[in-house]
């Protein structure tokens, strides 16, 4: 690895090189301080002319940290995007999971390999997904797709049921209903606790995400948790449309463990950060590899991608190993690196082998090749110098296979890498190898590998890295990403608390809070804006007892409301969805979820206060209050004596104080459907 583009005394060099193409004058190469890495036993004047002070330690880095918000933070919005804050089975209550059924995706590739190695944390994750939703009750679906290629002993489905029947210690029941075609059904699921969907592997309706299959599916489903991360990238029926039938949607264990390490890679809390990039298609993670040069302070490349940095700055590289309309995006990347004072490094020597007689192997030049000898592997002073970059790194990911296009007996770079990163992880550094073919080279070292993070399928890393949305995250349902600080919100947290779900400007919360300061007041609103709004109304009048949240309330309530410290006594949901064109629409915010969620956290004796201006959604409403609420929920017919028109309807508003849409409908003279439901007693 003696080619370093890095900022040295004097000018860039790259052994005599500048950049090769139309951009050799738009990319001035200015001189710069010195700038150090730390390499040990390396004789700089081998470097093919490049002249580079290795001495002292990451001096240069250091300087750069002052910059890295700037040329990070283009991408938080974006990653925030890619991966919201999602439900997950983790905390969810798990008396809630008790006789339901809930249907789980889990990963073949982790479950159902030849070798399952229970002791990682993968496989561990996704084994007690399972075993966590049986010891809690419920009965369990388990549905994926599998071949062949993950082990030769995946015949049938009934040799798979054999298969988790023996790594779970549970008996796993088939079930036949996607060839058959007949929705399952409930008393389809007495004969187990655990039963398996036949293989989704190559059907279209699966892959097609169609909607009556993914209906099909969910038939008699209450939960979906997805526990196969590795397809999240993949729009699917099992993974993205059945989350549409399923009154809550999560993620498993495993998901989530492989959801968190993914977020780890953008983090840039610990630095020096190294990334060693293999593969190819440079074209195609362009966009990545921008990303990666905005959080790292180096980018090695390794395998196909080297070349093309290499053919892009005009050095001599096998024509084979040069990608199609690679050039004008390897420059790209170099130029970006450039600006962002972000060294790139690719090798100095490789091992090659000759097209004639493939057993004989030998060192060459990368830039010197010869015809008749083709690239197999890295060579030592490339793997030396690796190691000499690497050595004082915080932070590491290697994502990608160390491979050219043909393979080798002799080949063992990957081999000597994995050794390399597995020292540096026992050591501290925070390491983190993406792909299979990584992941193979690091389980076959013999110690340190639940020290690292490992996320099998490089696909998901790659489409994050391009600031995609992955579609099987985004489908789950929302938790709220933070904790709340209760204490800051209220000078007494312990006080009773009143939720206004979709609290709209506040008009509610800000008169209820004036009125009663024996309570405290949180709104619930999703338009930011008006969240922002009523924020500075609190802060301008003072208050001390009234609080508004940006959120989501149907995915998060169950996640804000739990950790607050007093009781939950009021929950009202006001003339909802206000401006959707059609008013049948309105009633669609209150999901089962949501209902069940108030219902758990009320107090024996709080009340839910429902009321809209159109008839339809206040009677849709409070039916569905009533069939989600678990028998706990009782209309109120004589609360604080008001009169009542049609022997269910609040005649006024029982507090005295209206929303903003209230009032609105009744300054166009517009009659108010309201009702009060309180919770039983608990005995």
């Amino acid at each position: 690895m003696s080619k370093l583009l890095n900022l040295n005394q004097g000018v860039l060099i790259l052994n005599k090189c500048s950049f090769h193409g139309r951009r050799n004058e738009k990319v001035k190469l200015q001189q710069y301080e010195s700038f150090s890495f730390v390499r040990k036993n390396v004789d700089t004047e081998s470097c093919y002319g490049v002249h580079q002070s290795f001495q002292g330690s990451w001096k240069r880095v250091n300087q750069v940290q002052s910059t890295i918000g700037n040329k990070a933070y283009i991408y938080n919005e974006l990653e925030s995007e890619a991966i919201p804050h999602v439900q997950t089975l983790r905390r969810f209550p798990k008396e809630e999971l008790f006789a339901k059924v809930v249907m789980v995706r889990f990963d073949s590739t982790i479950l159902l390999g030849d070798q399952l190695d229970q002791s990682s944390v993968s496989v561990s994750s996704a084994l007690y997904t399972i075993k966590y939703l049986h010891e809690a009750g419920a009965k369990v679906i388990l549905i994926s797709d599998w071949s062949k290629k993950i082990n030769s002993k995946l015949l049938s489905t009934e040799s798979v049921a054999d298969i988790l029947s023996s790594v779970l210690q549970h008996k796993v029941v088939t079930v036949r209903c996607i060839s058959s075609s007949i929705p399952l059904k409930r008393e389809d699921l007495d004969k187990a606790d655990i039963h398996l969907l036949e293989n989704l592997c190559e059907n279209k309706e699966e892959v097609a995400n169609c909607s009556n299959f993914a209906e099909f599916l969910s038939s008699g489903v209450d939960i979906f948790v997805n526990d196969s991360f590795s397809q999240s990238h993949k729009i699917l029926a099992s993974t993205v449309g059945i989350c549409r039938f399923c009154y809550a949607c999560m993620a498993g264990f495993q998901f989530e463990e492989s959801l968190h390490q993914l977020k780890k890679t953008a983090q840039t809390n610990k630095n020096p950060y190294v990334a060693i990039i293999g593969g190819g298609n440079i074209k195609d993670k362009a966009a990545a590899l921008h990303f990666l040069a905005s959080r790292c302070d180096a980018l090695i490349f390794i395998g196909l991608l080297s070349f093309q940095i290499m053919h892009a700055l005009g050095q001599s590289v096998p024509s084979d190993f040069v990608e199609h309309g690679a050039h004008e995006a390897a420059l790209d990347i170099i130029e970006f690196a450039h600006n962002k004072n972000v060294p790139i490094l690719y090798p100095e020597d490789l091992w090659c082998m000759n097209q004639h007689n493939p057993k004989k192997v030998e060192i060459f030049p990368s830039c010197g090749v010869l015809d008749g000898w083709v690239p197999i592997d890295l060579g030592p002073r490339s793997l030396d110098n690796i190691r000499s970059v690497v050595i004082n790194s915080k932070k590491i990911i290697w994502i990608g296979p160390m491979k050219f296009r043909f393979l080798n007996p002799c080949s063992n770079g990957a081999s000597i890498l994995a050794e390399m990163l597995c020292k540096l992880g026992q050591s501290g550094c925070n390491i983190t190898i993406v792909g299979n073919m990584a992941c193979k080279a690091m389980r076959n070292q013999s110690f340190g590998l639940s020290s690292f993070d490992m996320l099998e399928n490089a696909s998901v890393v790659w489409e994050f890295f391009k600031g995609r949305k992955l579609p099987a995250v985004v489908a789950l349902d929302r938790a709220y990403p933070f904790e709340v600080d209760w204490n800051a919100a209220y000078s007494d947290p312990a006080l009773p608390l009143v939720v206004d779900i979709g609290s709209g400007n506040g008009l509610f919360i800000m008169g209820m809070a004036r009125k009663r300061k024996d309570l405290n007041f949180l709104g619930l609103e999703i338009n930011g804006k008006l969240v922002r709004h009523c924020k500075a109304s609190v802060h301008q009048y003072g208050m001390k007892n009234g609080y508004f949240i940006e959120t989501n309330a149907t995915s998060t309530f169950r996640s804000i409301v739990s950790s607050y410290p007093g009781d939950l006594v009021l929950v009202s949901v006001q003339c909802p969805n206000p401006d959707f064109n059609k008013p049948e629409n309105r009633w669609r915010m209150l999901q089962r979820s949501l209902i069940e969620a108030v219902v758990d956290l009320l107090a024996s004796n709080g009340k839910v206060f429902l009321q809209s201006d159109v008839k339809a959604v206040a009677v849709r409403m409070k039916e569905e209050f009533l069939k989600y609420g678990k028998g706990k929920l009782d209309l109120v017919h004589d609360q604080c004596n008001r009169e009542f028109s049609g022997g269910m309807w609040l005649e006024e508003n029982p507090f005295g104080v209206h929303s903003d849409w209230e009032q609105h409908a009744l300054d166009r003279g517009a009659p108010m459907y309201r009702l009060m439901l309180s919770k039983q007693t608990e005995k």
